[in-house]
């Protein structure tokens, strides 16, 4: 089923990649084996990737470009394209947005933002999605998941702001291991000199108010300096530009980021609640 359906939903990047490289192989009068083995791959692999039962991977694009590009940069830029047709559909717009933002400040109330997911919590989380994932395409979107965090060691660098609700720390998803390791690679996370990472205690409406009472947001700015809120929820998404209201959105954050714990502060109760996870 899930070779059918790929087949079926591949996007039109994947096409050409798939068609190109068959080509090229069959010019160079390689079976399917000897051009995996070229690049690294099992001859299964590059059948798949021929007949779209599984869409190239980015590293299977990369040693293409290298095996069979000829100085033409064609697989090269096919990257960015076959990357963005793994994404959700509601997803697809604002992922080129968020890899080249030069500020990305993420509030999450449910989940850990997926910027700063493990590959196990990833897989939990979209595997046991509803209406039910093939196997395949749990893979394809766990992939996708994992290359955003390219914008971690992008240049020029990103500054990136997370603020998470102490109950996201404390839902259990996939296993106590899962949930250890994802606790360990945000204090990991962290340290890093252009992250800051915030946690909203569970008792922070005792004050007599709760900012992030209406759910999650992201505020981007992008190399133009403009400024923007994308909202996401029940595989629908918002993308809003009206200045007016990225100002409430702003000015809303603020107010979220103030009641939050400090950066150290936060930071010892991650590590405290990874601990905890035996």
């Amino acid at each position: 089923m899930a070779r059918a359906e790929n087949k079926v939903t591949a996007g039109p990047t994947a096409q050409m990649v798939a068609n190109l490289a068959r080509k090229l192989r069959v010019r160079k009068g390689w079976t399917q084996e000897q051009l995996g083995n070229e690049i690294g791959f099992s001859g299964a692999a590059v059948s798949a990737m021929e007949t779209l039962a599984q869409p190239a991977s980015d590293q299977m694009l990369v040693e293409l470009e290298r095996v069979l590009g000829d100085g033409m940069a064609i697989f090269e830029d096919a990257r960015t394209s076959v990357r963005l047709e793994k994404y959700p559909e509601q997803f697809k717009d604002f992922a080129p947005m968020e890899q080249s933002a030069v500020v990305l400040q993420m509030y999450e109330t449910l989940v850990v933002n997926g910027l700063f997911q493990t590959e196990e919590y990833a897989r939990a989380l979209i595997g046991g999605a509803y209406p039910p994932l093939s196997q395949q395409r749990v893979q394809d979107l766990v992939q996708a998941r994992m290359e955003r965090r390219a914008i971690f060691d992008r240049a020029p660098v990103a500054t990136i702001e997370l603020i998470l609700e102490e109950s996201v720390l404390r839902r259990a998803i996939g296993s106590p291991d899962t949930m250890r390791a994802q606790l360990q690679h945000l204090a990991e996370y962290a340290c890093r000199r252009n992250v800051t990472l915030h946690v909203l205690p569970l008792d922070c409406g005792l004050c007599g108010e709760h900012a992030g009472d209406n759910g999650g947001m992201t505020l981007l700015e992008t190399p133009e300096h403009d400024r923007l809120v994308y909202l996401e929820i029940q595989y629908e998404s918002l993308l809003i530009s009206d200045p007016a209201k990225v100002s409430t959105f702003t000015q809303r954050y603020a107010r979220i980021r103030a009641q939050a714990l400090s950066t150290r502060e936060s930071l010892g109760l991650i590590e405290e609640l990874a601990g905890e996870q035996r």
